[in-house]
């Protein structure tokens, strides 16, 4: 299977329209994009090429082909190394929850995953890591069933944003819903003891069959501050 990457690129707020008609010509199937304002000082803003703060942040996930040439389209045609067009980054993911998800994200292509991964988590790398970033991309208003399954599989807490999901229409035969709603994405660390059953219990509790039609992925984390607990336990 290709690996698959969470996207990142982060622009001024005044070009939201621009990069998601770009997204939209590459045929990018799930864009979720969320205002942010920049806190960097002006020095380091400047060094990026992003002086304005009020900015807007447009994620999605991409097989690694598909990456590459997004790449390639940002750098050749939104100009996105000129100062003030913006940054983008790709952080490979280290699970995905299950065939349909990956399905969801990648336009309908599982290349080379097997039938019985259907209701499994899938692992993109080895588990080496101590923590890991469970994403959660799930419809408004239902951050508490989300949370609920996290807990129940030993989660103890997550940071919940919003963000305009706009994308393909071929989303409707997934989920049934429409990928311009207003979604919740909810930001869960998690020790590498507990991420596997605590993405199967999203899956199970608050999957696509439920009115949360939560999707779950996660990222690897190499490098944490703050997180002492899970450095003393995984000890």
């Amino acid at each position: 299977m290709q690996k698959m990457y969470f996207f990142i690129t982060i622009a001024n707020r005044a070009d939201d329209k621009e990069f998601v008609e770009f997204f939209e010509r590459e045929n990018v199937q799930n864009i979720y994009s969320t205002p942010a304002h920049g806190t960097a000082s002006s020095s380091v803003l400047d060094l990026l090429g992003l002086a304005e703060s009020e900015k807007t942040v447009h994620i999605s996930l991409l097989l690694h082909d598909k990456m590459k040439s997004i790449i390639k389209e940002l750098t050749s045609e939104m100009w996105i190394d000129l100062p003030g067009r913006g940054i983008a980054l790709a952080i490979p993911l280290s699970s995905i929850g299950g065939r349909e998800t990956l399905g969801y994200f990648s336009g309908g292509e599982n290349p080379e995953t097997p039938k019985e991964s259907e209701e499994k988590v899938v692992e993109a790398r080895p588990q080496d890591r101590k923590t890991d970033l469970i994403v959660v991309i799930c419809e408004k208003g239902h951050t508490d069933l989300v949370m609920d399954a996290a807990r129940s599989a030993g989660a103890k807490g997550g940071t919940v944003t919003r963000a305009k999901g706009t994308g393909a229409q071929y989303t409707d035969k997934f989920f049934g819903l429409s990928i311009a709603e207003e979604k919740e994405i909810i930001y869960i660390v998690s020790s590498g003891e507990h991420k596997g059953d605590i993405m199967t219990q999203i899956m199970t509790q608050a999957g696509s069959h439920t009115p949360a039609h939560a999707v779950v992925f996660s990222l690897p984390v190499t490098d944490t501050a703050g997180l002492r607990l899970f450095d003393e336990k995984a000890e």
